[in-house]
């Protein structure tokens, strides 16, 4: 059994993905644009123009893969009660990804020395999706 997490962006998928690219070292896997799928999309399900948009894409974060999609392209993705867990090597990586995370995002916790990890923090990206940066002790 694998349990994997599924991101719906809202019409900013491909820009999530080039940013977890970018900040995160992130490979996508597969990349597939509504336009693009076997069978079209059932009337009303996303507005006119989302053609070019992502029906579904998986990309590897280190050993984990992530899926994620536009979804219906509503422009509102809401990511609540849940965090990404993302644990670094070491805390020099850990200060790096935090900060490549939170770039136009939001601290919710400063990545600091904890009684459970010599670094840790929370932290929401420009998306809206929340992290836990942490080193295992």
């Amino acid at each position: 059994m694998q349990v994997q997490p599924y991101l719906f962006f809202e019409g900013r998928c491909e820009e999530a993905i080039e940013f977890y690219s970018a900040a995160l070292g992130a490979e996508v896997e597969m990349l597939m644009r509504f336009k693009d799928s076997p069978e079209p999309p059932q009337p009303g399900m996303i507005p006119p123009g989302a053609e070019n948009k992502v029906m579904h894409a998986s990309f590897r974060i280190g050993d984990t893969a992530v899926m994620a999609s536009d979804g219906r392209c509503l422009g509102k993705p809401s990511f609540q009660g849940f965090s990404l867990s993302l644990t670094a090597a070491n805390e020099a990586e850990a200060e790096r990804l935090f900060a490549a995370l939170g770039k136009r995002g939001q601290v919710q916790m400063p990545l600091a020395k904890t009684f459970f990890s010599p670094r840790f923090g929370m932290v929401a990206d420009r998306f809206g999706v929340s992290w836990m940066v942490i080193v295992e002790p």
